[in-house]
């Protein structure tokens, strides 16, 4: 293991995370509400702790190596949550223990969602700002932003590229890597433009417009109010959300290859993406026929809106809400938390196991039964018009085995922590499927819950924004053979 180049890519990359300090700081000059300092502390100390861990190897070449790469990603995710508890911690308003600090910051940059802050409506601007850029540099991955930069740096980034997106189908869409990183964030970058713009024209003040539409391409859920999107009772703003909610939920090299080739048609020749608009499509058809024939809006237009909103905020694990669907009739709201087991799109910002692995693991299972009729048959697994191998096919299996796994462990952990079986198990389905809200006493925020849970939901969080594998790598005992 070469900890010299780790040290390194840490120390760099704390660096840059120091200059995310900078912003908030400019919205508490712009508001005066007494936060400047504990950012401008933050920043200090997250510079100096940067610079100490990159000036003894500053003059290091060493290149990168697959166990590097995972060692930096793991470990700065850690690290870089760590830091980012500073202003929680330091913010006189809110008086954060460290767990609640951490909890929420892991919350945030891995675009979960779940918070144990409540009073959101009368809390310091910056704060606001801060939790939602926090989601925003975390629902493309800092990591991804950081292989654009690194390089010009010395520091090659293809490994940390290959621990970061460990999904089915993460082309490269340029051939150099760092062109690539940049192609993904113009296109997140302009997607979180346009949607702060739909924002502001559908009724949101300038800075709620700012901030939600940071959640929303992040897939992230934090709002500024306590009653998030439902706070604003606007179909306009609903309807802004729910388009770059979908958007966001569909693999990113799928809008660089239709935006480079100028052919919208490219998404409907995807599999997965016919997939994904299947899935959104039954079950929001499924979710307003219960509504409406319970009657539990008073309008059939009311209930199409819960439903289509609700459908795709959690479907596609973003977590805002309009309503408070824990309390919807019938198999509702369990419906829902089941659709986040399945999540968005591979190469997206959100989370689940992934619409392309449950397509895969469908044909799979559709192959079994043919081969089960015809033992002699060969049936080969298509995506896309192209056949899979066979190595991918177990490491989709690999992949849910391990999934299972961790699931049924975080759930058990949970419950010896003394929640109830139902709020244990959306919990852990919200945090491992970075979805945020939950059922039962995590319905509408974390903050009843112990401090051992909030650790517990804390990694989680992490297993799945780093899609369980990575995470699991770097726990075997001979990754760190030498």
């Amino acid at each position: 293991m070469q900890f010299s180049i780790v040290f390194k890519t840490i120390g760099l990359l704390l660096m840059i995370f120091s200059l995310t300090q900078i912003p908030p700081i400019i919205i508490d000059f712009i508001y005066a509400q007494n936060e400047t300092q504990s950012f401008l502390i933050a920043f200090l100390l997250t510079l100096f702790v940067g610079c100490f861990l990159w000036f003894p190897f500053r003059n290091t070449q060493k290149d990168f190596r697959i166990r590097e790469g995972v060692l930096v990603v793991v470990s700065f995710w850690f690290v870089l949550s760590l830091f980012a508890t500073l202003p929680f911690l330091l913010s006189t308003v809110l008086n954060m223990s460290f767990s609640d600090a951490f909890f929420e910051s892991m919350s945030g940059l891995t675009t979960t969602g779940a918070t144990v802050l409540s009073g959101l409506d009368e809390m310091p601007k910056a704060i606001l700002y801060y939790r939602q850029q926090l989601q925003w540099l975390g629902g493309m991955g800092i990591i991804v932003l950081a292989v654009a930069i690194l390089p010009m740096l010395g520091v090659g980034g293809m490994e940390l590229y290959h621990a970061e997106s460990s999904g089915i189908s993460k082309e490269r869409l340029t051939p150099k890597l760092a062109q690539t990183a940049k192609a993904l964030w113009k296109i997140y970058i302009s997607f979180t433009l346009l949607c702060a713009i739909g924002y502001y024209l559908a009724g949101m003040s300038l800075f709620d417009a700012i901030g939600h539409s940071y959640a929303t391409v992040a897939i992230g859920g934090f709002s500024t109010h306590d009653g998030s999107i439902g706070f604003f009772n606007s179909g306009m703003i609903e309807a802004v959300a729910i388009v770059f909610m979908f958007l966001a939920g569909v693999n990113f090299s799928l809008h660089f290859f239709v935006w480079q080739k100028k052919n919208a048609l490219i998404y409907i020749r995807d599999s997965e993406f016919k997939t994904y608009l299947f899935i959104l499509s039954v079950v929001t058809l499924v979710i307003f026929v219960y509504l409406s024939n319970s009657a539990y809006y008073a309008s059939i237009g009311e209930s199409w809106r819960h439903a289509i909103f609700q459908t795709i905020s959690l479907a596609t694990t973003t977590g805002f809400a309009t309503a408070h669907y824990s309390d919807w009739p019938f198999m509702l709201p369990v419906l829902l938390i089941f659709i986040s087991f399945i999540g968005a799109c591979v190469g997206s910002t959100g989370g689940g196991i992934k619409v392309v692995r449950i397509l895969l693991m469908f044909k799979l299972a559709t192959k079994e039964i043919r081969k089960f009729i015809h033992p002699k048959a060969y049936v080969s697994i298509k995506l896309n018009q192209k056949s899979i191998a066979e190595r991918v096919l177990v490491s989709v299996w690999g992949f849910f085995s391990l999934y299972v796994i961790a699931f049924v462990m975080i759930l058990i952990a949970l419950m010896f922590t003394g929640l109830d079986q139902v709020s244990a198990f959306s919990a852990t389905a919200a945090s491992i499927n970075n979805l945020g809200p939950g059922l039962g006493v995590v319905a509408d925020n974390y903050g009843n819950i112990s401090n051992t849970a909030k650790w517990i939901l804390s990694f989680s969080m992490l297993l799945g924004r780093l899609e369980i594998l990575t995470l699991i790598a770097l726990l075997h005992k001979t990754f760190w053979r030498f």
